[in-house]
């Protein structure tokens, strides 16, 4: 209480002087915080570089002559264009046709892992049925059984129904890459995460098994979704083992196939090879840049219930 000449008595708060309150003194712990942040930044940033290290390596190899790939140096000296040249003129098949041969397998395959990856896991996740873990549970196990060691019933079989000839030979790619235990575990993951309480009301207004699935669940599952179809493209377009045992015809070669052709036998022709890789990776790096964002929301939600 305070009294102002005149006799009228008034109020004032008075308010407690703080550091807070100072100016140029920062709250306790932001100093180090900052420092943290800065220190995982610098940390990151190197990571991030030291990664992108083997892309860079591959494109300045591309622009160097035969001579000067095998040395150790950032600067290509001459530059030359002869290894970019060779990889358009001397592949057989060219390089659009082994493109276009890669593209189609990658497309057919995270098509199928998506529509098959995504019921069987819509199921697993929800649906009631006598042995359901214990199946779950020999899918998983599936992971654990290499390529090589299903190599001769898989072969068998693709002879026996006549996927080996032709043009059929795709199909046969196709059927052995249809659908992945990843691609179901990463969908089953996700439905599991959303809440029942959608499709509870989805029954109640006589939404079936399938309605509920199509309408309801599957919009929600766009980041999985999209994590499933970046995973599955970049397989399917790296793979070699498969279509190396299927594709035996040499106009049906994809572009890892297409990569062994500059490997010599006492020799590796780097430039042209390098080349080669940097086409084959510009696809991949342009689908992830379009949908990294759904990716790492899908990866990250697949993880939260299980």
């Amino acid at each position: 209480m305070t009294t102002i000449p005149g006799g009228a008595a008034t109020t004032q708060a008075i308010r407690p002087q703080t550091a807070l309150s100072e100016p140029g003194i920062a709250p306790v712990g932001d100093r180090s915080s900052g420092w943290r942040r800065r220190v995982a930044y610098v940390v990151l940033i190197g990571y991030a570089l030291l990664m992108f290290l083997p892309f860079t390596w591959t494109v300045i190899t591309s622009f160097k002559t035969q001579a000067d790939s095998v040395r150790l140096t950032f600067i290509p000296n001459p530059v030359s264009l002869r290894g970019w040249e060779n990889a358009f003129t001397e592949l057989d098949p060219a390089i659009p046709v082994l493109f276009a041969n890669s593209l189609g397998i990658a497309i057919a395959v995270t098509i199928s892992n998506l529509v098959l990856g995504s019921m069987a896991g819509y199921a697993f996740a929800r649906l009631r049925f006598p042995g359901r873990e214990f199946l779950f549970l020999l899918v998983l196990a599936t992971m654990m059984i290499p390529d090589p060691l299903r190599l001769v019933p898989v072969y068998q079989i693709l002879r026996s129904v006549g996927l080996l000839g032709g043009n059929l030979q795709y199909v046969g790619v196709v059927v052995v890459l249809a659908v992945a235990a990843p691609s179901i575990f990463l969908l089953r993951q996700y439905f599991m995460s959303i809440p029942v309480a959608l499709e509870e009301a989805a029954k109640l207004d006589g939404a079936g098994f399938f309605t509920t699935f199509w309408r309801i669940m599957l919009p929600l599952a766009t980041p999985a979704l999209a994590a499933v179809a970046i995973l599955q493209f970049q397989g399917s377009w790296n793979g070699f083992f498969w279509p190396l045992i299927i594709l035996t015809e040499r106009n049906n070669a994809t572009l890892p196939i297409g990569l062994v052709l500059f490997q010599e036998q006492y020799s590796t022709r780097w430039p042209e090879l390098m080349a080669v890789v940097v086409i084959a990776t510009l696809p991949i790096l342009a689908l992830y840049l379009f949908f990294q964002r759904y990716f790492v929301e899908g990866i990250a939600a697949a993880g939260v219930k299980g």
